[in-house]
């Protein structure tokens, strides 16, 4: 019987390779789920399974990461063959590391161009089970049109967001535009909405809800405080209906014109510019505003590729990781998708300056974002996530207070980590 992963696979995957062909291997890469991804992932695929006489798929993983892992699992307790390279969300390696493997016969040493600690990150217990393909970290996006017409500046903490969102919402609703937002964010209840928290938490200097000793440190005024501000915006600033967007539903507001400001991922940069955009020319991006008394913080995101040990072609699969990861493809990615390199030297190529100048000028943003507690709860993250993006969604819902929301978050991390993560 075929799995449901196996379902959702094969009514997805698109084909790419030779025609008429007998190829070395079949192989079916994962890529992304955004608007960008099919072209700058699929398109690379297909040119180097023609060089190499493979035939390769791409498979398009669920749009909620939370689904991707669920259906990731079940396709590994399976032992299934359906997905050769696997894309890996940044906090997965912990999650997934059994069903992996090790790249390091296979990378040549090539991972020492990427940020070390993103290797870092992808190396568990001495096994390399990912390259690095692309860094991310939350951005503000904010229209400079706007902000100019009403001689504004983009906001450095988040009380001046709401006020600067407040005042140039009330004055484009007068002028007509009766929808206008003021901001929109990830607020469904789901791993976004984790990142989005951890950003509110942190900046305010509430900490990162599992701090990287394993002590459960979510229950503090500074955090209980953030979520509160939070909670604020919805039905004032933002939409009620923001409590349900993901990272395509907020950038389809932003785009059309819908928005002063978003909280998104790099990649929404390149869509933004596009020829058919109607915000074209009038997006500015910012680091993410302080919480009262602390600092900017942008939660780490980004991907990485790996290989299932489940796959027939390993060695196959393996290589067209190295190929996806390499400089050549990340360069290429990075113009025409605006996805962050992992490959240091690339933030000083000027083409890749000039199609995306907040990637230098915000490197600090990339470099220094905060980490999601996966390293310290490893293979238990996805239920330590799940308890913080509920606890967040139900202050946002107003269905409990800050402090209530982190007191019973603390207990429900300490039944979670019980003896030990």
């Amino acid at each position: 019987m075929r799995t449901a992963f196996a379902r959702h696979a094969a009514a997805t995957v698109l084909a790419f390779g030779l025609a008429g062909a007998a190829p070395a291997a079949q192989l079916t890469i994962a890529c992304g789920s955004n608007a960008a991804d099919a072209d700058h992932c699929g398109r690379f695929a297909q040119e180097w399974g023609r060089r190499n006489g493979h035939t390769v798929k791409m498979y398009t993983a669920p749009a909620s990461a939370t689904d991707n892992l669920a259906l990731l699992r079940q396709q590994f307790a399976a032992k299934s063959s359906d997905i050769d390279v696997i894309l890996i969300d940044v906090v997965w390696p912990g999650v997934i590391k059994d069903h992996l493997v090790d790249l390091k016969p296979y990378s040549q040493g090539a991972e020492k161009a990427h940020f070390p600690a993103i290797v870092a990150n992808n190396t568990v217990d001495g096994k390399l089970v990912g390259m690095p393909w692309y860094t991310d970290a939350g951005l503000l996006y904010y229209r400079r049109d706007l902000l100019a017409k009403y001689q504004l500046k983009p906001p450095a903490t988040w009380d001046e967001l709401a006020a600067t969102a407040k005042r140039v919402m009330e004055g484009e609703r007068a002028a007509g535009a009766k929808d206008f937002q003021g901001f929109v964010f990830q607020a469904k209840a789901y791993e976004g909405l984790s990142c989005n928290a951890l950003e509110w938490v942190a900046s305010a200097g509430g900490g990162t809800v599992v701090d990287p000793s394993g002590a459960v440190t979510i229950d503090n005024p500074a955090a209980a405080r953030a979520l509160a501000s939070a909670a604020a915006w919805i039905g004032t600033i933002a939409p009620s209906g923001v409590l349900n967007y993901a990272e395509e539903d907020t950038r389809g507001v932003f785009q059309t014109g819908g928005a002063l400001f978003m909280r998104n991922w790099p990649y929404a940069w390149a869509l933004a510019q596009a020829a058919d955009s109607p915000v074209r020319g009038k997006v500015g991006i910012a680091p993410l505003p302080a919480g009262p008394g602390g600092r900017p913080a942008a939660t780490l995101g980004g991907a990485q590729l790996g290989v299932s040990k489940y796959s027939k072609n390993v060695a196959a699969a393996a290589a067209l990781v190295m190929h996806m990861t390499s400089a050549e493809v990340q360069k290429h990615r990075a113009i025409g998708g605006s996805y962050n390199p992992t490959i240091v030297d690339l933030y000083k190529d000027p083409e890749i300056v000039k199609a995306n100048p907040f990637m230098a000028e915000l490197l600090p943003v990339f470099t220094h974002a905060v980490a999601r507690p996966a390293g310290a709860t490893s293979l238990k993250y996805p239920e330590v996530s799940r308890a913080f993006w509920d606890a967040a969604h139900d202050v946002l819902s107003k269905k409990s207070s800050g402090a209530d929301a982190v007191r019973r978050l603390d207990g429900k991390l300490r039944q979670i980590k019980r003896s030990q993560w």
